[in-house]
């Protein structure tokens, strides 16, 4: 599994404040889940944003920001990638952890597996 560890790491910084969050490896990269939903994943290069359907259209209006296609060409209502061109600034990247921390409590939990 390749992914970038210095995203990663900016990631897990961001987020050290929290109380609840864990790594989990998926989406060929590592997730963090926060309050035990994903919340933002490293895939490759890029971030993998749960910011929910009310913020994708203008999410999706930014350069280098595209919208999660998941199986049978489905597009996700609540998951962007983002590639560094959209996170290389800290306003940039804070911006992404902000939209994904805030959708956070709205967000559903996935069933745990047995």
């Amino acid at each position: 599994m390749v992914y970038n560890t210095k995203l990663a790491d900016r990631i897990r910084e961001a987020l050290a404040h929290l109380p609840d969050v864990e790594e989990k490896e998926m989406f060929r990269g590592i997730c963090f889940m926060v309050n035990g939903k994903m919340c933002v994943c490293v895939s490759g290069d890029e971030m993998l944003c749960r910011i929910g359907a009310g913020q994708m259209e203008t999410a999706l209006e930014d350069n280098g920001v595209r919208q999660m296609v998941m199986a049978r060409n489905k597009p996700s209502r609540d998951f962007v990638f983002v590639s560094e061109e959209a996170f290389r600034s800290q306003k940039g990247f804070d911006r992404w952890i902000k939209l994904a921390l805030d959708f956070n409590p709205l967000a559903k939990s996935s069933k745990k597996q047995k």
